[in-house]
């Protein structure tokens, strides 16, 4: 069964032209924190949910009882679908591309999935890794713009990176979650933090795209 957590409206700017410029450019100056926590919302389902600051679910991934799935939907807390992530085998190569959704009054999200994808990501392999990128998780296209990010691992801990730009820049953190009192909990309770100027919906797929390369999801 379903828990219905109530509705949030994700604050990616990208998918929302009907918001006012002055409230976009209010949102894409501050820092955001979410909670990620790497469990559906459906009863012995597998996927991921992410809560807004306000402790109310912004995001979530239901795959139900699929395991190792090649098709995923980010969608919000309502059930509405924003984002597809589609895996493709290019020989050993595994590569996610992930394709905006813009929702219609029918909520047909199927029928407006764009045919280009927005981003790729490509898993990077050990054996191929060039000197100094060993730290390297992935390497991230932006379709669009061109602009090529990297997922970068954590010296302490698996589960935690950084998506940086190609200048160095930190584009978003991944950590484990921490307590006021001190305590970091488990592996599957995370604090994602989004730089002021980045893309929220876009960090969100890629920590999913994580989770599914590292079979989390």
């Amino acid at each position: 069964m379903a828990i219905a957590p109530p509705r949030i409206q994700p604050v990616s700017a990208h998918l929302h032209s009907s918001a006012s410029p002055k409230d976009s450019d209010h949102q894409e100056k501050k820092q955001v924190c979410y909670t990620v926590w790497m469990k559906s919302l459906v009863f012995n389902g597998r996927g991921c949910t992410v809560y807004g600051q306000d402790g109310r679910a912004a995001y979530r991934v239901d795959n139900y009882a699929c395991r190792r799935s090649r098709e995923v939907f980010v969608m919000d807390s309502g059930g509405k679908t924003l984002l597809k992530l589609l895996k493709k085998n290019f020989g050993v190569f595994k590569t996610w591309q992930g394709y905006s959704c813009c929702n219609n009054n029918n909520g047909d999200a199927a029928a407006t999935i764009e045919d280009q994808p927005w981003f790729r990501v490509q898993k990077e392999y050990k054996i191929l890794k060039k000197e100094g990128r060993y730290n390297v998780r992935a390497v991230v296209e932006v379709a669009l713009s061109g602009e090529v990010y990297r997922i970068i691992d954590s010296a302490s801990h698996k589960s935690e990176y950084r998506i940086v730009g190609a200048g160095g820049e930190v584009l978003a953190e991944i950590r484990r979650k921490q307590t006021d009192a001190g305590v970091v909990l488990g592996d599957d309770v995370l604090t994602l933090t989004v730089g002021p100027t980045t893309d929220r919906l876009l960090v969100v797929g890629l920590v999913v795209v994580c989770g599914l390369l590292n079979r989390c999801i």
